[in-house]
């Protein structure tokens, strides 16, 4: 059974209101049994500090990752996880992070991909709450282990491989949710970053430049629906409800948080991650690049 939705007015303008929460709904639904509330951060060691009641963590480096092949947990991988966290596949879900929310987004895509139906994000992350003054504990819960079925991952609707962006080139949008200075190729890396490796800079032809942080508001929320209709479609980016879309960032960590906000904020259903993103595109033999600050043309199309 799944917990009630978030009546909020703010909620509802999204197209998918049932798939945020905000932070005064969740403080008065801890406890549901139907609930399980999962904290995924960047640093994986933020949770032991203090984390909101009854959360459990996910580690997205050590429990969504393979340890060695660059890929996701199978389905009996998953369905370990997910039981003995204590959630079957009727249990709703909120999300909530550190960064604005980026690995809870990142978390709840991969989630996704293993078709679980009712994931919610806690809109603002764990700043806003701790910024509340609500509640934090550094009590972990031992949950009971709950049988969750087998089920395969489906790498094709929400995810897309290197092949997959060659082949989009020249016919959809691709959003580049990097820094700008990441999309003009000035910087291989985020800013205050450690380098990560990657032998080229710039971006993938015909991408346009829109950083993440553009769809948020100053407390971590994101911004109302009428102002992402302004950067994403008309007298924006320009995106139809009906086009393909493609977004990437360095390793999908960061162009989650806009493929949430594009699918489910703003119902742009075919939305797709590029979850190699700029490690993969950056290092990649043979892949066209565009370095500056225009899209550049798909190749073959240049003038």
């Amino acid at each position: 059974m799944s917990a009630p939705l978030d009546p909020n007015p703010r909620l509802q303008e999204y197209a998918h209101p049932e798939r945020l929460v905000t932070t005064e709904w969740l403080a008065a639904n801890l406890g549901n049994p139907d609930l399980v509330v999962v904290e995924s951060d960047e640093d994986v060691l933020l949770y032991e500090t203090g984390h909101i009641p009854g959360a459990v963590k996910v580690d997205w480096h050590t429990d969504l990752l393979l340890p060695v092949e660059r890929d996701y947990l199978d389905g009996p991988g998953f369905a370990d996880l997910l039981g003995s966290k204590g959630i079957g596949r009727d249990t709703t879900i909120v999300l909530y992070g550190d960064k604005n929310n980026w690995w809870a987004a990142y978390t709840a895509w991969v989630f996704t991909l293993f078709g679980h139906e009712d994931v919610r994000l806690l809109d603002g992350g764990r700043n806003l709450w701790v910024a509340e003054g609500r509640e934090l504990t550094t009590d972990v819960p031992a949950p009971a282990h709950v049988a969750y079925p087998h089920v395969d991952r489906d790498d094709t609707t929400f995810r897309a491989f290197k092949e997959d962006v060659l082949a989009h080139l020249g016919h959809g949008p691709l959003v580049d949710i990097r820094s700008p200075q990441e999309f003009t190729g000035e910087r291989l890396h985020i800013p205050d970053y450690p380098e990560e490796g990657v032998l080229r800079g710039g971006h993938i032809p015909t991408a346009h430049n829109v950083p993440w942080a553009t769809a948020v508001s100053e407390d971590g929320t994101y911004k109302p629906r009428a102002e992402l209709e302004a950067i994403y479609r008309e007298g924006g980016l320009g995106l139809q409800l009906d086009d393909k879309v493609i977004t990437y960032c360095r390793i999908g960590e960061r162009s989650s948080h806009t493929w949430f906000a594009l699918r489910y904020l703003l119902g742009i259903d075919d939305v797709r991650n590029y979850d190699g993103s700029w490690t993969e595109w950056g290092n990649a033999v043979r892949v066209p690049i565009v370095a500056g600050d225009q899209p550049g043309e798909a190749p073959g199309r240049a003038a």
